[in-house]
């Protein structure tokens, strides 16, 4: 598969509070070089683009700072490459980069067919002309020819879902509208290559199932999706690898899942498959239980964080007894969504053991989430053991032990259980219930 866009070295300086070098022959002179292909005259060290530091104090001493340092990387044809990270950390530099808007301050980027970019809210509009008359020039800095607007303009028209609209000066839109126009331009257009921003999040729930499933099209069709957005959901719905940045350098490259997995703020400690005390080298516990371990695995007993929505999903927690007794522990696990809501907590409900006395000695513990259960998303999982002799005693109780992605192939499931909806589903659980209809 060919190469769409390639990346060399990229990085991006900004100088805070100016613009220009202060004279205009430093300006020429600096043009000059880079006709010449030699490096700036006036390039300065920079900071590292951390957008927490405010003042001397923090140790932002420097009126520069590096938006982008150092990036590489290749995008295939056809490929679907969702970019994330926190608020400032370069995404949305990067995107005006790769769409031309602004131009790299070193290294060099190669793109192979035609770029349509969805950036910002209106980009290309002019707010005097009408949706229909912005649809032919939108198409038209896009690169493309009259007879090919005139050829998708019904399409396009349809699927904005602004016919109504549609000659009237789009200055009167809202912002939803002007979004809805924008994308149904920019992805019926036919680019090689399609760059999203997150702009998508103000069009609203049903524009956006719409969206996802139209670059899943466009995607389909060999050309390439570049996708911006804080919705990890539809990071892992749509894309099939992750890029994370983090103050204007690459973090991870990778799998989308796992790119998700890395990024989530909420669980930056939970990077681990298996969440071993003795490797943390500490001791969690008292003298009556104490953690050892805490894993998930599949049916196949594989130790794994991503799975896919049909798969059911091993809990699996091990510990200590160190004292024997009347009483019997109750290990438990509790279930978050990234948003740290607390979405369920478990305990062993078999209580035909609870009349014989707690042996000293080392237990594992299953737990068993089925498969259809869970909506796609990134989950943590806390651990827990107790006892409940006079009252409830906690004798070790670990929050964000875990965290594990659930993901869905739309491809698989466009045409069964989804019944050929797309997009995000609601809710934190998607359960599979038995329903009868019958003709009354």
């Amino acid at each position: 598969m060919s190469i769409a866009i390639s990346v060399e070295n990229v990085s991006k300086l900004y100088r805070l509070g100016q613009v220009g070098t202060g004279t205009l022959g430093d300006d020429l002179s600096r043009l000059w070089a880079r006709i010449r292909g030699k490096e700036d005259p006036f390039l300065k060290v920079g900071q590292t683009n951390d957008r927490t530091k405010k003042a001397e104090s923090d140790g932002a001493l420097s009126d520069l700072v590096w938006a982008l340092r150092d990036i590489n990387f290749e995008v295939k044809q056809g490929e679907v490459l969702g970019i994330i990270g926190r608020n400032g950390s370069g995404k949305s530099t990067l995107l005006k980069l790769l769409a031309r808007v602004t131009t790299p301050t070193t290294g060099r980027i190669r793109a192979k067919g035609r770029i349509a970019s969805l950036l910002e809210v209106g980009t290309g509009f002019h707010p005097d002309l009408t949706g229909r008359e912005n649809i032919f020039l939108n198409g038209a800095i896009l690169g493309m020819r009259k007879k090919e607007i005139e050829r998708k303009l019904d399409e396009i028209i349809e699927f904005s879902g602004c016919e109504r609209y549609i000659d009237t000066p789009v200055k009167r839109y809202s912002s939803g509208m002007f979004v809805r126009l924008a994308f149904a331009v920019a992805a019926h257009l036919e680019p090689e290559i399609l760059i999203v921003d997150e702009v998508l999040a103000v069009g609203d729930a049903e524009f956006q199932k719409r969206c996802l499933g139209k670059m899943k099209d466009v995607a389909s069709h060999g050309r390439t999706v570049l996708f911006v957005s804080h919705q990890m959901s539809m990071v892992t719905t749509l894309c099939d690898r992750g890029l994370v940045l983090k103050n204007g350098n690459v973090e991870f490259d990778g799998d989308a899942s796992e790119a998700v997995l890395r990024y989530q703020p909420s669980i930056a400690n939970t990077q681990c498959a298996v969440y071993d005390a003795a490797s943390l080298g500490i001791e969690i516990g008292d003298h009556r239980a104490r953690f050892i371990r805490t894993w998930l695995e599949d049916q196949s007993g594989t130790v794994r964080r991503v799975f896919d929505l049909d798969e059911s999903i091993c809990m699996v927690i091990e510990y200590e007894i160190l004292e024997a007794g009347e009483d019997w522990p109750f290990p438990n696990f509790h279930l978050f969504n990234d948003r740290k809501e607390h979405v369920c907590v478990t305990a062993n409900q078999d209580y035909r053991h609870i009349a014989a006395k707690t042996e000293k000695g080392v237990y594992l513990a299953k737990c068993m989430i089925p498969g259809g259960l869970l909506n796609t998303g990134t989950f943590s999982v806390g651990v827990a053991t107790t006892f409940t002799d006079e009252g409830i005693h906690v004798c070790f109780s670990e929050m964000d032990a875990l965290s594990f992605q659930v993901t869905e192939d739309l491809d698989n499931t466009l045409h069964t259980t989804r019944c050929g909806y797309a997009g995000m589903i609601p809710g934190v659980i998607r359960p599979v219930l038995d329903w009868k209809i019958s003709k009354c």
